[in-house]
């Protein structure tokens, strides 16, 4: 995600060469890996919450989330546009504004079927691939639907046919939460089967549509890239199954947990340093079109450790306040909240 956003540094003829359009064909597997993920994370946690019996409380949780990643949404297009003097900014979808719409979107069946876990997974299964069989029919909304819906007004990343990878994350998570890492495993090789099943149909679906943008909306175009998402997770699974043996924790486990748990904090912390100019510096006021190979990779190496650096910081912060209120809440003190006189 980080080097993908850093490209803006690359000089321009660089960022059309044979290179540059390889790097980005990878890094389109990162916004359907992140919503995947979303998706997975709020049906695992509903399920195990229920099961528990505190399904309420999970609830809760999972709005308050929801409404961290729409808020921090809104500060990242602060970042880029002038909210103030063009309030329509505030409806660009983004990758963190699709993200939280999508949750929205999928919370009322993942916390009414909590209870019900098989039921889930699949409704969820086929309310995924139901987003992606329309999605090419989504390119013709017009009106207020388009913001929501397609690119035709500026949209990076609409709910078509993004939404559909939030459903599938949520049917492996359903499952996870019911049947442990081997249901996991069996859900991703299924999702795998499908997905080159779909892709092995790419042209009888390309002309089963009316004309539209094949890389972007079409159901095959999809299921190559959830495929891809699940490959990659079924490998992630034998890594820490492997690595799980081992007690002490390595530097590049602890690097890759700290991305892991904070992922909103690094998301909105690297677009802070590249874009975002504090005291007049950001990487993109000074690099920006003007790196070879080389500086490129130096910068998106020191962009990277920054992130990594701010958002260690960050969890020491929240992690020193946490335990601030959980000894003032032990002594019958009640604990301010920031802002709270």
């Amino acid at each position: 995600m980080i080097q993908c956003h850093a490209l803006v540094l690359l000089q321009p003829e660089l960022r059309q060469s044979d290179a540059a359009k390889a790097l980005l064909r990878i890094d389109g597997l990162v916004a359907p890996a992140f919503l995947f993920a979303a998706g997975f994370a709020l049906a695992l946690l509903q399920v195990r919450s229920a099961a528990q019996g505190l399904r309420q409380q999970r609830l809760g949780r999972n709005l308050k989330r929801i409404a961290e990643v729409l808020a921090v949404a809104t500060l990242v297009n602060w970042m880029w546009f002038p909210l103030l003097r063009e309030p329509r900014w505030l409806a660009r979808m983004d990758i963190l504004h699709c993200v939280g719409l999508c949750l929205l979107l999928v919370l009322p069946a993942t916390a009414g079927l909590a209870r019900r876990p098989r039921v889930l997974r699949g409704v969820a299964l086929v309310l995924g691939l139901a987003v992606f069989a329309v999605s090419p029919l989504g390119e013709d909304v017009t009106g207020a639907w388009a913001y929501l819906l397609n690119k035709s007004t500026g949209a990076v990343f609409p709910l078509l046919p993004w939404l559909g990878y939030t459903w599938l994350g949520a049917y492996a998570g359903a499952v996870a939460g019911e049947a442990g890492r081997r249901g996991l495993v069996r859900a991703l090789l299924a999702l795998v089967a499908l997905g080159a099943v779909g892709w092995a149909c790419s042209e009888p679906l390309r002309a089963l549509y009316p004309p539209h943008r094949f890389s972007v909306t079409n159901p095959a175009e999809a299921a190559l890239r959830w495929t891809w998402v699940c490959l990659v997770l079924l490998a992630l699974l034998a890594l820490e199954a492997q690595l799980g043996a081992q007690r002490a924790r390595s530097p590049v486990r602890r690097f890759v947990e700290v991305f892991g748990t904070s992922s909103l904090s690094a998301y909105f912390l690297h677009e802070a340093l590249l874009y975002y100019r504090t005291f007049g510096l950001s990487f993109e006021r000074f690099w920006r079109d003007r790196s070879g190979w080389a500086q490129y990779a130096a910068l998106t190496l020191a962009l990277i450790l920054l992130t990594f650096a701010l958002c260690t910081v960050l969890d020491r912060v929240q992690e020193g306040w946490r335990s601030v209120r959980t000894r003032l809440a032990q002594r019958g003190v009640p604990a301010l909240r920031p802002g709270q006189p």
